[in-house]
């Protein structure tokens, strides 16, 4: 039997018909959707790598390996590409300046592990759990301090030589453009418009002479990706997992929301059971990923973006891009020109990256329409977000510390469910409940 069935004439989707996740077009249409996926995930999965000085080319490798990985243990069933997950910046950023990439790594690895077992609960008892524990005004609120704690890194210690102060007419321009191609472009374009205002700082640097190629000339057309490895014996490493926690709450987030996506772009209320397999699979590629020297993943709302616009939501397409994404990663050359992006494209996409970081987190408030009149919701999102902007840190015996996103997530889930606890046993309201909020790689809505 088939993997795949052919829909229809196996070249043309009917108005108001979808390609479903068991079904494809025929090869060369599935190929060219294929490319398409890996276009649309390029941009922000090669920006994480370069934000943090991880090597590009073994991301590609393992964003590719992650997402055949997604769809094999996800039995074929849930179309997803495993991008690089930007809510791993700040941790590893962190992690970096305290252990080195071996606990940038280690932090990595357990993330990836512990999503794999709240996958594991999550497919023996459901997710009511995790609806109690994160609702909307708590996940909003973590997604938000998460992007809020990058703030100062581009104008202080942009990551990579790049500060704003450094470049200005570059990062101003790439910051422009940034603004300019959201604003302007819509569909397909407007979902990779943070790539184009890349591409665009790019050439202004160019123009500028901020570019040095010669790394570029000497790489190889063909090679293996750098493998590098976790530290788990150093107390730094120990230490520096902790931060990283928090980033467990945001992947199940946005697992959870591009399940339901999916579920309702197909019409198919099915898919939805396959939300504990999702979590147990991108907690595995986190895992492989962190192990060889890759960024942790997650589910991509800019694939979710091109299945709509297309409605095909063919798994076969995403072989494909795993395949396109594998073959990419084998170029040294390639990894070495995206290297060559200079300090001042970095600043200018940054400063707007991570204040949209927050504000989708944000906008998870005002889609569940939390009501920021009640006390304990806005001393749950008031305190969380001052100490992540803050930069709190509590260092112990032997060098040990807490970061501020460690600190202020502790102190959102301490203030959300004491605070309702309190309110409970008073008679005066409870929580806001309601479900897991839908959110995307970046805690945005996958069907925007």
């Amino acid at each position: 039997m088939p993997l795949w069935k052919i829909h229809g004439n196996g070249r043309t989707v009917a108005p108001g018909d979808v390609v479903k996740p068991d079904e494809r077009l025929n090869w060369p249409a599935t190929i060219a959707m294929g490319a398409q996926h890996v276009i649309a995930m390029f941009g922000a999965t090669f920006l994480v790598p370069f934000l943090t000085g991880f090597p590009i080319p073994t991301t590609l490798l393992f964003s590719g390996v992650g997402t055949i990985l997604f769809l094999i243990i996800t039995r074929n069933r849930l179309p997803s590409y495993l991008g690089s997950s930007f809510a791993f910046i700040a941790p590893v950023t962190a992690a970096m300046a305290i252990g080195g990439f071996g606990s940038a790594l280690a932090g990595i690895v357990a993330v990836g592990v512990l999503l794999a077992i709240v996958g594991l609960i999550v497919n023996i008892v459901g997710l009511g759990w995790i609806n109690r524990l994160m609702p909307p005004v708590v996940a909003g609120t973590i997604v938000a301090l998460i992007g809020f704690n990058l703030a100062p890194l581009v104008w202080n210690n942009g990551g990579n030589g790049g500060r704003f102060q450094d470049f200005p007419v570059t990062a101003t321009v790439t910051l422009a453009a940034v603004v300019l191609f959201s604003v302007v472009f819509r569909g397909f374009l407007g979902r990779i418009s943070i790539f184009l205002a890349v591409v665009l700082g790019y050439l202004v640097a160019l123009i500028r002479g901020e570019i040095d190629f010669s790394a570029v000339g000497e790489a190889a057309w063909i090679g293996l990706p750098d493998f590098h490895f976790p530290d788990f014996v150093s107390a730094s490493s120990w230490a520096g997992i902790l931060m990283f926690l928090p980033v467990v709450l945001v992947l199940i987030a946005e697992n959870v929301g591009h399940v339901r996506g999916v579920a309702a772009m197909t019409n198919d209320d099915s898919v939805n059971d396959t939300t504990g397999r999702a979590l147990l699979a991108d907690g595995i590629s986190t895992t492989v990923a962190g192990f060889f020297g890759g960024s942790g993943t997650t589910t991509y709302g800019e694939n979710i973006g091109v299945m709509a616009a297309t409605r095909v939501y063919s798994t076969a397409v995403y072989w494909v891009a795993a395949i396109f994404a594998i073959l990419l990663s084998l170029s040294p050359k390639i990894g070495a020109v995206i290297n060559s992006i200079p300090g001042g494209v970095l600043a200018g996409v940054t400063t707007a990256l991570y204040g949209l970081i927050g504000v989708i987190g944000i906008k998870i408030w005002v889609d569940n329409r939390i009501d920021l009149s009640r006390p304990v919701n806005q001393l749950t999102a008031a305190v969380g977000l001052v100490i992540a902007i803050a930069g709190f840190s509590i260092t112990g015996p032997g060098g040990f510390e807490l970061g501020a996103i460690v600190i202020a997530t502790i102190a959102v889930l301490v203030i959300y469910h004491v605070g309702n606890l309190i309110a409970r046993l008073r008679h005066t309201g409870a929580d806001d409940g309601g479900p897991l909020p839908v959110v995307g790689p970046l805690g945005g809505d996958p069907e925007d």
